[in-house]
């Protein structure tokens, strides 16, 4: 009996099933399509609405009415578009969708815009990794950074949730994606109100115009809403620097057209094309090695710009600020404003460039001491700089400097020597070289003082000297004093201090002793001299084998055997006497 009915419950619910799908197919009920339904409860959380064919009602929740703010219009009776979803869901009941219907119908539109490239409407909600997300009736858009604005901006906040135009630059149906862009609507409005403004000049009409931004190489004007720009070369005729020394943001200018790109509608102006080319009548007005007055307006590194009439400048190179220093610090000389006399040095039309001379306008220090100074001349000089190597001293009362080298200090010719001097000294000199070309003079402080060499002046090579010690060297030999004169010090090397090899040790010697040595080398010009007691030992020795010894023989006897033989000679006449 209980299998009868269950086997006849099965059967009902068969065909019920069946009744339900012939109803709805009565009724061209179809998921996946827009059907239009009636609003029978407007509910604190969802709204039901009646399926024409069908015995349910839909429940589709608040948020998807928010969302369009279409919930203020929405009454009891209303008819909607919905999104059928599910004909029947795991409880039973049909599934809809509001927010979905409005998409699909925004979908369509957005297609249709995008190949008749209409302008749709659409609220900027929230960003994203590269760029924006665009709301267009409920159809979720991309819109990349770069597409936002016709130039970079810093804040988009004032653009966000307010209602702009866009235009659908792509639209992938596979991935559902879609990418639009408000700057091709900026652009495509100020294309067509930069065709008024074109349509109203032309080449080489002068304009006003105002200074919308500032760089590097020139400048952008807004001229009657269409920009311009204003290359750094047609801002004068006269070089400038920076754009910002001439035009600040804000100001407001005359300019010539200079060209008009009809393709690109792009406007090129320039303020010097406004006035006439001074370079034109520039041989006319200037004369080469002439003299004019300037009026110094640029002071940079490597010299200054002088303005010899408006839009006409020449430069003045650091070189020819100074007679003397070369290198001199152009601020250092002149300054902006300042008036001077300049002399004209080059002109170059063709290049544009004029190349000024300010030392040139005064007098030359070197022309001066020239005609007051030569070769020989002793002057006064006041010690500047000290090297390494050298002194370097201004000389008199001019602005000219020499160089006195170490070895031309004293006699001693050495680095030390500098030691003694200090910056602010005093000293006189010998000008010993002027060089006119190089703009060199050299000068001697020992030249004043006799040369203590002097002392060998009628010397030659195996004259005998005495000597004083006045430093022992260890394991060297001896620093002695010639002359007695502190300024002539000469070595005598350890191998050179006695004949034989076992006496010659420099312990035996102390400051103060005085000894006897030969001239071994003599070189006047190079001012070199060797001195050796060997040596004197040994023209010793030849001069007493001269006298004592016999004819053939003793060139290899010593002193001791020769004075030997002789005092054995002088023994036994002695002896024969007595």
């Amino acid at each position: 009996m209980g299998l009868d009915t269950e086997s006849v419950n099965e059967k009902n619910i068969k065909e019920f099933k069946a009744l339900l799908e012939e109803s709805f197919k009565k009724n061209s009920l179809k998921e996946g399509n827009i059907i239009k339904a009636k609003v029978s409860e407007v509910g604190k959380k969802f709204i039901l609405c009646e399926i024409p064919g069908s015995k349910f009602e839909g429940v589709i929740p608040i948020e998807e009415f928010k969302i369009a703010k279409e919930l203020d219009s929405l009454k009891i009776g209303s008819t909607i578009n919905v999104y059928l979803e599910r004909i029947e869901s795991y409880k039973g009941e049909i599934v809809v969708s509001r927010e979905k219907a409005r998409r699909m119908n925004s979908w369509k539109e957005m297609e249709k815009a995008f190949k008749t490239q209409e302008e749709v409407e659409g609220i900027i909600t929230s960003r994203c990794k590269g760029g924006y997300i665009v709301n267009i009736n409920s159809c979720l858009c991309f819109l990349p950074g770069s597409q936002i604005d016709t130039k970079p901006l810093k804040n988009f906040d004032h653009l966000m949730n307010v209602p702009q135009k866009f235009l659908c630059v792509k639209l992938d149906e596979n991935r559902g994606n879609i990418v639009v862009s408000r700057r091709a609507i900026l652009e495509k409005s100020k294309n067509q109100d930069l065709d008024k403004v074109l349509a109203k000049i032309k080449e080489g009409d002068i304009v006003e115009g105002q200074v919308k931004a500032i760089t590097d190489w020139g400048a952008f004007l807004d001229i009657n809403g269409a920009d311009a720009l204003l290359h750094i070369t047609d801002m004068s005729y006269s070089r400038v620097r920076k754009t910002s020394d001439l035009l600040s943001v804000g100001q407001t200018i005359k300019v010539k057209i200079t060209k008009i790109d009809k393709e690109t509608k792009r406007i090129s102006c320039g303020i010097k094309q406004m006035h006439p080319d001074p370079y034109d009548s520039l041989e006319k007005k200037f004369k080469l090695n002439e003299t004019y007055k300037g009026t110094v307006t640029k002071v940079l590194d490597y010299g200054a710009f002088i303005k010899l009439e408006d839009g006409l400048e020449g430069l003045c190179h650091q070189t020819e600020l100074d007679w003397t220093k070369k290198n001199v610090q152009p601020n250092k000389v002149l300054s902006i404003s300042q008036e001077i006399n300049v002399k004209i040095i080059e002109i170059d039309s063709e290049k544009r460039r004029i190349s000024l001379s300010y030392k040139q306008t005064l007098g030359n220090p070197w022309d001066d001491f020239l005609k007051k100074t030569s070769t020989g001349s002793v002057v006064n000089a006041k010690v500047k700089n000290i090297t390494d190597f050298a002194l370097f001293v201004s000389i008199g009362d001019s602005s000219l400097t020499g160089m006195i080298h170490f070895k031309d200090i004293d006699w001693k010719e050495s680095e030390e020597s500098l030691k003694k001097f200090k910056k602010g000294d005093s000293v006189k000199a010998k000008v010993l070289e002027i060089d006119r070309e190089k703009e060199k003079i050299r000068l001697s402080i020992r030249e004043l003082e006799s040369d203590p060499f002097d002392y060998f002046k009628n010397m030659n090579t195996g004259n005998i000297i005495t000597v004083t010690v006045k430093e022992v060297l260890p394991k060297k030999g001896v620093k002695v004093i010639v002359g007695n004169n502190e300024n002539l010090l000469v070595t005598i090397k350890k191998s050179q201090l006695a004949l034989n090899p076992e006496d010659q040790r420099e312990t035996i010697f102390q400051p103060g002793n005085r000894l006897d040595c030969a001239i071994l080398e003599l070189d006047s010009e190079r001012r070199k001299v060797t001195l050796s007691v060997k040596e004197k030992e040994r023209l010793e020795n030849e001069e007493a084998i001269k006298k004592f010894g016999k004819e053939g023989k003793s060139s290899g006897q010593s002193l001791k055997s020769i004075f030997g033989k002789a005092l054995g000679r002088k023994k036994s006449k002695d002896n024969k006497k007595k």
